[in-house]
This record gives C-alpha cells, sequence and structure tokens, in this order.
C-alpha cells in the first residue's frame, strides 16, 4: 500500500489496543481485489473497555462524529453504524466508519477468531474481517458491492495453494459469482460440487451447462440478499430518524 491516511488510522488503533477488524475497500485492497476508497470501515468489538481505547484513538486522530448515531455500546450492538472524519495532521479528513455488528455474520468474538492477519512493510500486522465473513458483509443493497464479492471470490482462488482445503473449495463454489468461474471449479472439483448442488441452484445448473440459467439463478440470489439488506436495515432507519427528529425539537424555556 502506498502512503495514505490510513496508515495513520491503523497504527494508532494498534496502539491504542483497539480490538477492530479492517473491512470494506481497504480490506478488498489487501486481499487482492482493488477498490478505491476515500474512508476506512470497521467492525469493532462493543465491549465497554474497548470502546474506551477506541475513544482515546479517535482523539488522538481528532476524529469528530459526522452523523448520529453517536458512539456507545448500545448502538453498536444494535447494529447501527457511526461516522467519524478525522481532523488530524496529514488526515486530509479521512472518514472513519464503524460498525459492531454485521448482517448474516457471527458476532465480533467469532469474527476475531476467523480474522486474517496481513503484514505490511514497515507497518506491522493489520487484522482483517476474514474473506467468508468479508463476502457476506458485502451482500448489500449496493451495485458496487456485487462486482466486488466476484473479484473477492476469484481473487482468493487464484491465489490459494495448489491443494486448498475442502472449506476453501466449498466457499468458492458456494460464493462465486460469474458462470466462468463456476465452470472452471466444477471441473477442478467435480465430487464436491456435486455434493453441493442441492445447496445452491447455481451450481446446479452450471453443473448442467446451463449458462442462461446459471445467470438467472445468480441474479435470483442477489436480489434475496438484496432485499434481506434493505429488511434489515428499515427499522434501524426508522429509529435513526426518529432520533434526529428529536434533536432537532426545540427546548421548552
Amino acid at each position: 500500500m502506498t502512503r495514505s491516511p490510513i496508515h495513520r488510522v491503523l497504527s494508532t488503533f494498534r496502539r491504542h489496543r483497539v480490538r477492530a477488524l479492517l473491512m470494506g475497500g481497504q480490506a478488498c485492497i489487501l486481499y487482492g481485489a482493488a477498490e478505491f476508497t476515500r474512508d476506512s470501515d470497521f467492525v469493532v468489538d462493543a465491549d465497554e473497555a474497548n470502546l474506551e481505547r477506541l475513544r482515546a484513538a479517535l482523539s488522538e486522530l481528532e476524529a469528530r462524529a459526522i452523523y448520529l448515531p453517536m458512539l456507545g455500546s448500545d448502538v453498536l450492538r444494535r447494529g447501527h453504524a457511526c461516522h467519524f472524519r478525522c481532523g488530524g495532521r496529514d488526515l486530509q479528513d479521512w472518514r472513519v466508519d464503524l460498525l459492531g455488528r454485521l448482517r448474516g455474520c457471527a458476532e465480533f468474538a467469532e469474527l476475531w477468531q476467523h480474522r486474517k492477519s496481513v503484514r505490511l512493510p514497515r507497518r506491522g500486522v493489520v487484522p482483517l474481517l476474514g474473506i467468508e465473513d468479508l463476502v457476506k458483509a458485502k451482500k448489500t443493497q449496493r451495485d458496487k458491492d456485487w462486482p466486488m464479492i466476484a473479484r473477492l471470490v476469484e481473487s482468493d482462488y487464484l491465489s490459494s495453494e495448489r491443494r486448498p482445503a475442502r472449506n476453501k473449495i466449498e466457499f468458492w463454489l458456494l460464493q462465486a459469482r460469474t458462470p466462468e468461474l463456476l465452470a472452471r471449479l466444477i471441473k477442478r472439483f467435480p465430487g464436491t460440487a456435486a455434493r453441493l448442488a442441492a445447496r445452491r441452484p447455481a451450481l446446479a445448473a452450471a453443473l448442467k451447462r446451463n449458462v442462461r440459467r446459471v445467470e438467472e439463478e445468480l441474479h435470483l440470489e442477489q436480489q434475496r440478499e438484496r432485499d434481506a439488506d434493505r429488511e434489515y436495515w428499515t427499522p434501524l432507519r426508522a429509529e435513526l430518524q426518529r432520533w434526529r427528529q428529536a434533536r432537532r425539537k426545540p427546548r421548552r424555556t
């Protein structure tokens, strides 16, 4: 990675011993599925002791909250995102977005166990959200996330060892987002593909070499996840709107 404000954020978090996993576009870069981004996203341990360390790190970065809600354990555990903009030297108004819970993913303790640690030259170790959890977290309503999922899975496959573990093979077969990659995986791992076909209609169609049906099933998968993401965020957005309205109400004298 070239010199960037993200290095300052990561080193500050590390110095304050903040338990946080890098996710979003910056994690995609480190996984080899490059994405230009001007912010950094983290899933954090919502434990109060960890949040105290996090607040100290944000203070050092001269980070200010830019939207509701305010950072807190209950807010993070409910699924809300907390947003900050850094004001420190060389940080160029860098954004830091924090979550304590990810739709479709396990609790933080399990995410921490699944993390991937990447050592950067002269930068130290960066804890990333595990590739499988990152793919789950990317299944959102946003159009840009779906091509990124495809690149993440393909990059993970192309960079794999010659004899990948069984769980890796299953991950690729169940998460590949293109007919081309599915065809390659089926050719290489026919037995596992046949065993998993009942769990994924797109894979079953790929086994029959029905490319049109594969594309239709991939679209249906995407639509189901978009709908689930919309359903997840609807009550949170409604709650956020109530907080904003309450904040705008004039106080009685």
